[in-house]
């Protein structure tokens, strides 16, 4: 039986996390700290990590987290975690932190206590990072409190500063031709906030790549390509299939799943992405525009 919806935050608490927003914005690194970042060929890159948290149909409450690590770049998982999460935040756009991070810093834990060696180097999400509403989304505040490069992937684009899905960016669109094509998402306060990018040849969606933390936009974007067997980057797409996979097997079992359970080990079964035109189903608890 479907719990019920986590209700609405009061004013003081959408304030408390503006101030908590604003607080960890002013930690945020927008350039490589790295040495691989700075590499042409990322050489030294062994570890790419991809988080996500799917939802259970007709259910507001139980979700769950997962987070992979691939080698790079022959991007084959070698590490997952999976685990049965009861959500407390309901969906407020712009504060998608507050309602996702805990658990996947929860996971990025886990995985520093039980297997150190194969912490990811970067990790993608999706969702924005410093193209979001306050210039602080998702892969901003998971970087900031796990200390660990992010980069911001998202499916669509966020409105914001100016910036429209209208027919000038629909142009725009039109003309990248090739896989790894891209044009700069630039804001009405002259900010460029992230980059749209072509990731596959067969590809008629772009993604919207941001600087989450400790990264480049720029190589950001290159890294974003150079995960793309298809449209979404291997490390998001292998999270959002062991997920929902997960949870299928999950709650084919007598009774509800309970919060903490977890599956945790170094590799998996392998799992297929999506190639482009099978669109993923969208959980339930997190509208399809949510990536802020």
């Amino acid at each position: 039986m479907a719990r019920e919806a986590v209700a609405w935050p009061p004013e003081e608490t959408l304030s408390l996390w503006k101030r908590e927003q604003a607080r960890l914005k002013a930690l945020v690194v927008d350039r490589d700290t790295e040495a691989w970042q700075r590499d042409a060929a990322f050489s030294g890159l062994q570890r790419v990590g991809g988080v996500d948290v799917s939802f259970v149909k007709g259910d507001s409450v139980s979700a769950c987290a997962s987070l992979v690590v691939l080698s790079y770049p022959e991007l084959e998982v070698v590490y997952e975690d999976c685990c049965m999460v009861s959500l407390t935040a309901p969906y407020v756009s712009g504060f998608l932190a507050f309602r996702e991070v805990p658990f996947l810093v929860d996971a990025v834990r886990r995985l520093r206590e039980k297997e150190p060696r194969l912490v990811p180097q970067v990790l993608l999400v999706d969702g924005n990072g410093v193209l979001h509403h306050r210039g602080f989304g998702v892969a901003c505040h998971l970087g900031v409190l796990t200390d660990l490069p992010c980069v911001g992937v998202a499916k669509k684009l966020l409105q914001v500063d100016g910036l429209e899905n209208d027919a000038q960016h629909k142009e725009k669109i039109r003309l990248l031709r090739a896989g790894g094509d891209s044009f700069p998402l630039i804001g009405g306060s002259g900010t460029v906030l992230g980059m749209a990018l072509k990731s596959h040849k067969h590809s008629s969606k772009p993604l919207y790549v941001s600087v989450g933390h400790k990264i480049s936009l720029e190589a950001a974007v290159r890294l974003t390509r150079g995960c793309c067997r298809f449209r979404i980057p291997e490390p998001v797409c292998q999270a959002d299939i062991r997920s929902r996979d997960y949870i299928r097997r999950t709650l084919g079992v007598p009774g509800p799943p309970a919060p903490g359970q977890e599956r945790s080990q170094k590799v998996q079964r392998p799992k297929v992405c999506p190639q482009e035109g099978a669109e993923e189903p969208e959980g339930e608890g997190r509208p399809p525009e949510a990536h802020s």
